[in-house]
């Protein structure tokens, strides 16, 4: 039995789409999930119905999930932090505080796209913030960083129904440790920015945790708790985070890079990131606050 769930902020697109739908696909049973947010179930083929509800949805602003209903409600989260759980890329950010914005987010854009060596591109990015204050660091936090709509419903129901939830990125351990915090994260990995004498030295601790990093904390994580990547949920919007993306049960793409969005088993365009409670059929009445 397959789950197809829509999820859009229009009610108009979401009735429509879910008409095409029906028309498309013998659908066994409707089952609202909340305002905005709807499961058929089908018994028909995965790869086949999937094709099905990519052209029934077409253009409208509507994001769906086509997956078996067995095992849909994951145990572990893998999460990505910039432009997935917040609303910033931090690295860039921190480099408007030097002056160098411009080059820094250049350089993100294209290691996101896939076009640069994650680690090259790092280690360049941040030898442009050598001599930056450390308090650029906090003000930067306080500034700019906002947790993004939905993420703290997203942790908090998953770490409320049991799952365990891991907050994985490429940036760096001050933002991570905070962003954890507020989204009600149980762990967080990411990079160290190296500082002497109240100044960031423009290097970054070793190893650099990247794509292959973050592959290997959801290996770890699943393992640690007895289950396999299949009990995964993984989220991200960037190319280093397509290694996570394909390895989980359920690899969605937030707002992501052609590249990503291309190969994740689903992608989030126009809702916010609750929509990741529905794909695993949560509803409405089970959020967390």
């Amino acid at each position: 039995m397959l789950a197809i769930t829509l999820v859009s902020p229009d009610p108009a697109a979401l009735a429509q789409a879910a008409a095409v739908v029906r028309a498309a696909v013998a659908i066994t049973s409707d089952i609202p999930l909340g305002e905005g947010a709807l499961d058929l179930l089908a018994d028909s083929p995965p790869v086949e119905t999937h094709q099905a509800v990519k052209a029934a949805v077409g253009a409208l602003p509507v994001d769906f999930a086509v997956q078996p209903v067995e095992n849909r409600r994951k145990r572990l989260l893998i999460a990505d932090m910039d432009s997935t759980i917040i609303n910033v890329e931090c690295l860039d950010e921190l480099a408007d505080f030097a002056g160098v914005k411009d080059k820094v987010s250049e350089i993100t854009e294209r290691a996101m796209r896939g076009e640069l060596a994650f680690e090259g591109a790092l280690r360049e990015r941040v030898g442009m913030l050598k001599g930056l204050s450390v308090d650029a660091l906090q003000a930067c936090y306080d500034d700019r960083v906002k947790l993004n709509p939905g993420a703290r419903t997203l942790v908090r129901t998953m770490a409320a129904h049991g799952a365990r939830c891991a907050l994985v990125s490429g940036g760096f351990t001050f933002f991570t440790s905070r962003v954890a915090d507020a989204a009600g994260f149980h762990l967080n990995r990411a990079n160290t920015l190296i500082e002497a004498g109240g100044l960031l030295t423009g290097t970054v601790g070793d190893p650099i945790l990247g794509k292959e990093a973050k592959l290997a904390a959801l290996r770890e994580e699943t393992a640690a708790l007895g289950l396999i990547p299949a009990d995964a949920l993984a989220v991200g919007d960037g190319a280093n985070d397509l290694a996570m993306i394909e390895a989980a049960g359920l690899g969605v793409a937030y707002r992501a890079k052609p590249i990503v969005a291309a190969q994740a088993h689903a992608k989030v365009d126009h809702a916010d990131l609750t929509a990741l409670l529905y794909f695993q059929g949560y509803t409405a009445a089970e959020f967390a606050s």
